[in-house]
C-alpha cells in the first residue's frame, strides 16, 4: 500500500501510544493531577488488554471487545456516580475512553458496543496513524489543558502541583531565599 500524504502505510491502525498517553495525561492533570499515572494506564489499556486476553487463550481481533465505546463509558459512569476508590476507577476508565475516542478519529473507527458490527467514527475518521493530524490533535488537547490549568489553578491562588508560584512561596515564608533563587525562572 502506498503511504498517504502525512500518513502511514496502514491507515487502519490505531493512533500511536505517545498521543494516547499525552491526551489522557493532560486531561487528568487538569482534573486530578495525582491520578495521571492511573489515567495513562487506562489510556493504553484497550491495547494491552488484548495482549492479556491472548496470553490466557482468547484470540480476539484488534479493536473489538476491548474497544467498545459503551463499556468504557459505563465504567466511567460507574466510577463517577456509583462507587469509586479514590477516583481510580473513573481515572482509569476516562483514560480508556480517551483511547477509544482517539481511535474513533482514524479510518478504522471503533465498535460502539457488542450488539453492532458497525464502526463509530468521529469527524469522519480521517486521521492516519503517525500522520501530522494525529500529533496536531494531541498537541491541541495538551495545549488546551495547559491553558486551562494556567487559568484555573495557577492564577486563583489554589495549589497546583505543576505550577508553583515561587515568589509567593518566598513571601509567605514557606521557602528560603536559596530555594527561590534556584527555582525563580522555572514555570513548570
Amino acid at each position: 500500500m502506498v503511504p498517504l500524504a502525512g500518513g502511514s502505510a496502514d491507515p487502519g491502525k490505531a493512533m500511536k501510544w505517545v498521543n494516547h498517553v499525552a491526551i489522557a495525561g493532560a486531561v487528568s492533570a487538569v482534573w486530578r493531577p495525582e491520578l495521571v499515572p492511573v489515567a495513562v494506564l487506562g489510556a493504553t489499556a484497550p491495547d494491552w488488554l488484548e495482549w492479556g486476553l491472548k496470553l490466557i487463550g482468547y484470540r480476539i481481533k484488534h479493536r473489538t471487545v476491548t474497544h467498545y465505546v459503551t463499556s468504557w463509558a459505563f465504567g466511567l459512569f460507574f466510577g463517577l456516580v456509583v462507587w469509586d476508590w479514590h477516583h481510580a476507577i473513573a481515572a482509569f476508565c476516562a483514560g480508556g475512553l480517551s483511547h477509544v475516542f482517539c481511535d474513533a478519529l482514524t479510518v478504522q473507527g471503533v465498535p460502539l458496543g457488542w450488539w453492532s458490527d458497525r464502526r463509530f467514527h468521529l469527524f469522519g475518521g480521517r486521521l492516519r496513524t503517525g500522520g501530522l493530524g494525529e500529533y496536531f490533535i494531541a498537541g491541541g488537547v495538551v495545549a488546551a489543558c495547559l491553558g486551562l490549568a494556567l487559568l484555573t489553578r495557577h492564577f486563583d491562588g489554589g495549589f497546583s502541583p505543576f505550577f508553583f508560584d515561587w515568589p509567593q512561596l518566598y513571601q509567605d515564608g514557606l521557602i528560603d531565599g536559596a530555594e527561590w533563587k534556584k527555582n525563580r525562572f522555572r514555570w513548570l
